[in-house]
This record gives C-alpha cells, sequence and structure tokens, in this order.
C-alpha cells in the first residue's frame, strides 16, 4: 500500500499519439525524481474522459483518484498539475481536491507552469534554448488555448518576456482569448521584412486546437490564413510536453511542493 503518491493532473486529450508523446513523459520524468512515492494520473476534462471511456480506456478525474489513494492507505500526496496557467481548470482541479484534504495527513498542490515571475523566466529560457537562432525574415508564432479567466494575461507576459530577452521574432496568439489571430497577423503586418512564419502549439499536448486550428487545411485555419495573406508557412506540432527542457520545469514544481510541506 502507497503511503506517499504523486497525482499527475492534466487536462487531458483524446489523441493517444500525442498523449504517449507529452503527458506521459511528464508523468514518467516526475515519478523517475521522487522514487519514494507512487505515480498516478488523473484529468480533469469532463468530455474527455468521457470520450476515452466509450472507447475503452477509462482514467480517473480527481476526486475518483484520490478516493483510491485514500482507500490504499496512502497518507501523504502530492498533486502536480500539467496546466499551463492558474486558470479554470487548475481551480477546478483546486475545488475538486479541497474535500480530500481532510483524509490525508498531507496534501500538496504542485503549481502551474506559468506562476511566478522566475516560472515565467524558465519557461522563456527554455523556448528560446529551442528556438533556432533568430533570423532576418522569419517569425516564429505560438499558438496559446486563451481562456476568459483573468489568468489569460499569462500570455502578454510571456511574449513581453521572450521580447526582452532579445527574440522579438517571436510572437504569441491564443484560440480563444486575447491576442488572438488578428492581433498575430497584425504584427506580422508591422513587421515588414518577415516572409516565412513558423508555427507552434503553446500546448502541453499537440491535439485538436494544434492539429486542426493551427496546421489544418480547413480555410479557418492559422496556417490557411498566414498562407493566404503570402507568408510561407510551415508548422512545428510537438506538445511542449515533448520537450525535456519543459518537463523539466514540471518536475521542479513537484519537488517544490513535496518539500514545501514536509
Amino acid at each position: 500500500m502507497p503511503e506517499k503518491a504523486v497525482l499527475v493532473v492534466s487536462f487531458g486529450t483524446t489523441h493517444l499519439d500525442t498523449l504517449e508523446k507529452t503527458i506521459q513523459p511528464i508523468e514518467w520524468d516526475i515519478a523517475g525524481q521522487m522514487p519514494g512515492r507512487v505515480q498516478r494520473r488523473a484529468f480533469t476534462s469532463g468530455m474527455i474522459l468521457r470520450r476515452l471511456s466509450e472507447r475503452g480506456l477509462d482514467i480517473d478525474d480527481v476526486p475518483k483518484a484520490l478516493e483510491r489513494l485514500a482507500e490504499e492507505g496512502c497518507t501523504d500526496v502530492v498533486l502536480q498539475p500539467t496546466h499551463i496557467m492558474n486558470g479554470d481548470e487548475f481551480d477546478k482541479l483546486c475545488a475538486q481536491a479541497e474535500p480530500w484534504r481532510a483524509r490525508f495527513d498531507r496534501m500538496a498542490l504542485g503549481r502551474p507552469l506559468l506562476t511566478t515571475l522566475e516560472d515565467y523566466r524558465a519557461l522563456s529560457a527554455a523556448l528560446t534554448e529551442l528556438l533556432p537562432e533568430a533570423e532576418a525574415g522569419t517569425a516564429h508564432v505560438f499558438m496559446g488555448h486563451g481562456t476568459e479567466h483573468y489568468a489569460n494575461a499569462a500570455y502578454c507576459q510571456l511574449e513581453y518576456m521572450l521580447h526582452d530577452g532579445g527574440r522579438t521574432d517571436v510572437l504569441l496568439g491564443t484560440v480563444e482569448g486575447y491576442p488572438g489571430l488578428e492581433e498575430v497577423l497584425r504584427r506580422l503586418d508591422e513587421r515588414q521584412a518577415v516572409k516565412n512564419v513558423v508555427l507552434y502549439p503553446l500546448m502541453v499536448v499537440a491535439g485538436d486546437h494544434a492539429k486542426n486550428d493551427l496546421a489544418g487545411d480547413e480555410p479557418e485555419s492559422w496556417r490557411s490564413q498566414l498562407t493566404e495573406r503570402g507568408y510561407q508557412v510551415s508548422c512545428s506540432l510537438r506538445g511542449l510536453g515533448e520537450y525535456p527542457q519543459i518537463r523539466a520545469l514540471f518536475v521542479r514544481h513537484a519537488l517544490a511542493a513535496a518539500e514545501e510541506n514536509g
């Protein structure tokens, strides 16, 4: 019976190919650095959990995962989200976990990827390391999910920090928040020398948004709209979870949560 556990909590994905390349390696990296804890998985998206269950793959939500651990005799649990920001899904995680706090001697919540100023510096440095050298005529555009939650300001802060670090060739946009594609297009137009655009998902997994909204063949996709405006467009469809440098940031947060709570 596990006395200590780390529950890695993700929004989830129905794309098993990207799950194996992104969420699973994050879980493995965290487990590898926390050998005294059994590692478990939970997803927060009810829609994704239902779709996976219809396909015969049952994954726990947060309450079910915590119930299992409590029944198994776990007394100390760290919940580490793979969420990028402290938005709706992290709020949901906190609300779902809180009623279970009394069932454990200790329950600690790790931080999403972008929480403290140091987190922004770390992610900015990781992205800079992963990108090719800046080149005149080329812009690198990241697509985030975006949200109506006030945490959406994280995208603007991250872009500002990248620019402060000298990467003014990097732009951030979102599918469902600000800045959107309209703002990205305007900023590209302001950079009159830019002829080539490389698109990337700023998401842990490269699922529906990356494959369809970003790189899809439909006229509404970012790739199609940029191509229509005369840019030479290429896409790098790798979720953030595929990069060891970024997985290491989630590991750091999980270890910090465990240490802060004894």
